[in-house]
């Protein structure tokens, strides 16, 4: 019932007893008297509140709408397999596809040397000329998707993370997981002199012992949120400590290779990216999405989590190894790239205005965010291109002050 059937009710409830008939008995209060010795003493019967109370102006109670989030339920024919659906998520990510979808046309036929629409989807069917396939199949294509790959992981990997943390700082490259991709990949660069696929290696094996290092060491009776991003923040300077040591030992030439790698680029990404990045994406994000529906019921708390079947700790290492396994593949196809894991999930939960870590919308959101600061690295200051981690952090700085600010005021920093 809306507020103005309510006051309507009211007024009708106020007219009846207007009318009353008078003569109808009517009690007057009772003065309060204390009992007398040896009565019993009853206590007084709660106030009626069946009638509906109108209130307008400030403070005005009302009676709570309808939930803003739509929901409805998938059923299979016997009933034995049904699917929760968000409505509101659904839009969101429709939306989230058709500005990807803008962004990926954008992409492929613009640049120095100008492609039309009908000519890129002619390539992409095979039958393009050699020009065209080659600028678009093995230069444009490959940066575009490492970019929607990569954008999807680190979305992923900042909503568990900031699922597990229950902070919206909670964010892998906040808390040092990056960093410490970042360190296992300059150890292959400038100490082994390895390979693309070495270099891959030695970013996802850096991000996972500094994951389950931060986690062991913020472990007491169970892991705080705030105790395991203090703990990743003193981690992640020690680890960046490390890295300009090996940054200043290296000769000039490999020092500034990993300079460029340490800003985050898309610059030169092709299939020998895309492969991987797509192959543990889609072995992880699965994994993702099965352990939101335990860390969306934790956030209510670890006592109503463990009643409802959850085990805390074990649903916890379970998301940091997911959440540190898809950051640690983008970090190794693009370089440590700064914001879009804290970005993305927040602004994903502010458009679906749903509970939980919103593992898809998340993922949606990273790929939109990445795609299109890659666009406007190389289109803003055309012909010259940047990075694409020198346009993330220039955004992404403005949004971290923003929401330090947010939480100032909301008391919890």
């Amino acid at each position: 019932m809306s507020t103005g059937s309510y006051e309507r009710a009211a007024l009708t409830t106020s007219a009846r007893a207007e009318t009353t008939p008078s003569h109808v008995e009517t009690t007057p209060p009772r003065a309060e008297t204390a009992p007398a010795a040896g009565a019993p003493v009853r206590a007084a019967a709660p106030a009626r509140t069946d009638q509906p109370i109108a209130r307008t102006g400030e403070g005005a109670s009302v009676p709570a709408g309808p939930s803003r989030v739509r929901r409805t339920v998938l059923r299979s024919r016997g009933g034995r397999v049904s699917l929760l659906v968000d409505v509101r998520a659904c839009l969101v990510c429709v939306a989230l596809t058709v500005l990807l979808v803008v962004v990926g046309v954008v992409s492929l036929t613009t640049g120095d040397y100008h492609i039309p629409v009908l000519d890129v989807v002619r390539t992409l069917f095979g039958r393009g000329d050699a020009a065209d396939s080659f600028i678009v199949e093995t230069l444009r294509l490959p940066r575009l998707l490492t970019a929607l790959l990569a954008g999807a992981a680190l979305g992923v990997g900042g909503a568990m993370f900031q699922s597990v943390s229950r902070n919206p700082l909670g964010s892998p490259d906040v808390i040092g997981f990056t960093t410490g991709a970042a360190t296992g990949a300059l150890i292959e660069i400038l100490v082994l002199n390895g390979g693309a696929g070495q270099i891959a290696t030695g970013a996802v094996l850096g991000g996972v012992v500094t994951a389950l290092a931060v986690y062991l060491l913020a472990m007491k009776r169970g892991v705080s949120g705030y105790r395991l991003i203090l703990v990743g923040i003193g981690i992640a300077a020690v680890l960046q400590s490390a890295n300009a040591y090996l940054l200043t030992r290296a000769n000039i030439t490999d020092a500034q290779a990993a300079a460029v790698w340490l800003t985050g680029s898309l610059n030169g990404r092709g299939w020998e990216q895309v492969r991987p990045t797509a192959l543990a994406l889609a072995v992880l994000l699965p994994l993702a999405i099965w352990l939101g529906r335990d860390l969306r019921m934790l956030e209510l708390g670890d006592d109503v989590g463990q009643a409802l079947g959850v085990s805390a700790e074990r649903t916890r290492l379970a998301a940091v190894l997911v959440g540190v396994g898809v950051t640690a593949v983008a970090t190794a196809a693009t370089g440590p790239i700064a914001f879009v894991a804290l970005a993305a999930p927040q602004l994903a939960k502010r458009l679906t205005n749903a509970s939980g870590p919103n593992i898809v919308a998340s993922a949606f959101m990273g790929a939109a965010l990445l795609a299109a600061s890659d666009l406007a690295a190389q289109r803003l200051f055309a012909p010259r291109q940047l990075p694409v981690g020198v346009m993330t952090g220039a955004v992404g700085g403005l949004y971290l002050a923003w929401l330090l600010r947010r939480e100032w005021r909301r008391g919890r920093a």
